[in-house]
């Protein structure tokens, strides 16, 4: 080759890198990063139940619903109660960028895969995995709350706590001769025991079903996460009533709850917002113990089936422990859950705040407007806003803990400490 030959093919070559490095410089940029966020996802629990400041809810439909008034159908979305005081809005959460509740008081573990619609008294909302990928489309997952368990095909925690709350109002109202109906047929008047409230085979069947749904939710975040880097927190529950009543709370006009019949007594506790028998108590609590054992054996299973993913359990059954409701003698001042409220026939926003010298009659009449419109007394027995700040305060533990299994503890004090 040439001289000239060989200099015009080095330039020809001079050209052509000049040419792919500005083709190369002025390439479009690297996508930017997606902001980061925490979702909550389940039931009421992390709904937010019980802390006012409800947000609307877009339904099924792509429709956002605001309060629709008492009256209105239990389906309707708004009665998910996400509320802006839960837990997830509340945590310190370093690094997260927004926040999305997907949670739906209420939640059973098929709403995860499933449209809450879908099922007998269920809400018109998307399923909870068709509302996670919504937002795997502008943001980078991060942080995963997670609460199920309490509602399922054998139990839900609104069902349990009517059932045991109704059976001490019929008794303190209604002698044992007396035949006093509700909407749905006569109502027992003996405490609650463990058969009543879950059995060990309910138990067994909640757990597989809890299990399954969070698997589904583990394997989506697989698929939709924009960098596959995510901490999951399972959370479970903590009762909202003390293992004993304050003293105060056992007897009134001499009369306790083992006897037949004791209005005043009934009264004092609705008021204080624990009607519910004494003997009624260490069930519940074994109860609660019971769904910690669901969260944690879902947990367990899926730790083993998913050994890449950040999976947590957060305990919160201590969360509250000098803070219940009848726990101390001025409740429910100073407590961490919401009393149980019902409201008059028909509900109009105000709530009955004390039963005394009502008859049967009109207790009748107002606990059977809590049958027909449930949504007028399902905060009860849930955290109010103070209880999710401190379930805040465990969520923001959980996530940066370094131990797979942590316990949020309450001190006399008042303190919260994760561990």
């Amino acid at each position: 080759m040439s001289g000239l030959r060989r200099t015009a093919a080095a330039m020809a070559l001079a050209v052509a890198a000049a040419t792919l490095s500005t083709a190369v410089t002025t390439a479009a940029p690297a996508a930017a990063a997606l902001p980061t966020a925490a979702v909550a996802l389940g039931d009421s629990f992390i709904s937010g139940e019980g802390a006012g400041a409800y947000q609307p809810v877009v339904d099924s439909t792509g429709v956002a619903r605001s309060f629709p008034g008492w009256t209105a159908s239990n389906s309707n979305a708004f009665f998910c109660h996400r509320s802006g005081n839960a837990s997830l809005h509340k945590a310190s959460l370093p690094g997260i960028q927004d926040r999305f509740n997907l949670a739906c008081s209420g939640g059973q573990p098929r709403d995860i895969a499933a449209a809450s619609s879908a099922r007998a008294n269920g809400r018109q909302v998307a399923a909870q995995l068709d509302q996670l990928r919504t937002v795997a489309r502008t943001h980078d997952i991060d942080l995963v709350l997670i609460g199920l368990g309490s509602n399922n095909s054998s139990f839900t925690f609104g069902g349990v706590a009517e059932k045991c709350a109704n059976r001490f109002i019929a008794d303190a109202w209604t002698g044992w001769w007396e035949f006093w109906a509700y909407l749905n047929g006569p109502v027992e008047q003996k405490p609650c025991t463990d058969a009543d409230l879950a059995t060990a085979a309910q138990i067994s069947a909640a757990t597989a079903e809890t299990t399954a749904a969070v698997r589904q939710i583990l394997t989506t975040l697989r698929e939709v996460d924009a960098d596959g880097q995510h901490r999951v927190v399972l959370q479970d529950y903590t009762n909202p009533l003390p293992l004993d009543l304050a003293s105060p709370y056992h007897s009134e006009d001499s009369r306790d709850d083992t006897r037949d019949k004791f209005r005043a007594l009934g009264a004092e506790r609705y008021a204080a917002g624990c009607p519910i028998h004494r003997a009624s108590l260490a069930p519940g609590h074994r109860f609660s113990q019971g769904l910690g054992t669901i969260v944690r054996s879902t947990r367990d299973t899926l730790a083993a089936e998913f050994p890449g993913t950040d999976l947590v359990y957060l305990n919160v059954q201590r969360a509250f422990d000098g803070a219940r409701l009848c726990e101390n003698s001025n409740s429910p001042t100073g407590t961490l859950a919401t009393p149980i409220r019902l409201m008059d026939n028909p509900p109009n926003g105000t709530f009955v705040t004390s039963l005394s010298g009502k008859d049967k009659i009109a207790i009748q009449r107002i606990a059977n407007t809590c049958v027909t419109y449930f949504q007028t007394c399902q905060e009860s027995w849930h955290p109010n806003a103070a209880g999710h700040q401190v379930l805040g305060q465990c969520l923001a533990g959980a996530a940066t803990a370094t131990a797979r299994s942590v316990a949020c503890v309450r001190a006399s004090n008042g303190t919260i400490s994760v561990s």
